[in-house]
């Protein structure tokens, strides 16, 4: 009975002192291990790569996209499919070039607007920002707060890591919540600001992510639920096909 007592108070004890140690990570030491996690080959920076991602959103036509990075060439291409609608990005080094198509007319025209080439840029940055976390969290610009905390989200608790950023590169305040145990990335947060690092509550998004993606020694997120921070409601549903 004794030695049954016994065990249990160091399980107790041990399960106290790897939350302890857990709660001092500072937010670059917690990063580290999220990436390691994540790339614990250290692909990304050189990653080249597809993925076709279907999205789905209330009372909208589903929609695909096919999405080619290659980090060492500096390219990036995006084929989106949305009905008859059809949409072509592409990036490479400084310069863009875009596509537009009406499948149930193809022998219209569709305009293509300085508008369209600045859109270029930002799916480029949006899909290599997104499907690069954590390991984007290392860029030019990207302020980690040296202090980490536990949130509870959906009745799980995890380590949050703050990601605050150069006015030249964004604004927005970004959360990122990871496993304390596997320190894997299993949401994120983003809010706009009220005044020069405030968030306001009534703004922005989380995320939810689920399952698994590996491509090239890579984890990433298979499937990504958006819902808005003012109120929960659901936005929409990211999914990588296999």
């Amino acid at each position: 009975m004794k030695h049954s007592y016994l065990f249990l108070v160091l399980i107790a004890f041990a399960k106290a002192y790897s939350q302890q140690t857990s709660l001092q990570l500072t937010g670059p030491q917690l990063l580290e291990k999220a990436i390691a996690y994540h790339d614990p080959e250290g692909n990304w920076k050189e990653f080249v790569g597809s993925l076709e991602i279907v999205t789905m959103m209330p009372d909208t036509e589903e929609q695909t996209s096919y999405v080619d990075i290659n980090l060492p060439a500096k390219s990036f291409e995006l084929i989106s499919k949305r009905g008859d609608i059809v949409n072509e990005y592409r990036v490479f080094k400084d310069s863009a070039t875009v596509a537009k198509m009406d499948l149930s007319k193809p022998d219209s025209i569709i305009n293509i607007t300085p508008e369209d080439a600045k859109r270029a840029g930002f799916m480029k940055n949006y899909y290599t920002y997104l499907y690069g976390l954590p390991m984007k969290l290392k860029d030019k610009g990207t302020v980690i707060s040296y202090e980490t905390e536990r949130k509870t989200l959906n009745d799980k608790e995890y380590l949050v890591l703050r990601a605050d950023y150069d006015p030249s590169v964004g604004s927005d305040i970004w959360f990122f919540y990871f496993d304390p145990k596997t320190y894997r990335m299993e949401a994120y947060q983003f809010y706009r600001q009220k005044e020069p690092r405030i968030k306001n509550p009534k703004t922005g998004e989380y995320i939810l992510l689920s399952e698994e993606f590996k491509i090239n020694g890579i984890k990433m997120p298979k499937v990504r639920v958006w819902y808005y921070n003012k109120d929960n409601k659901y936005l929409a549903t990211d999914t990588i096909v296999d």
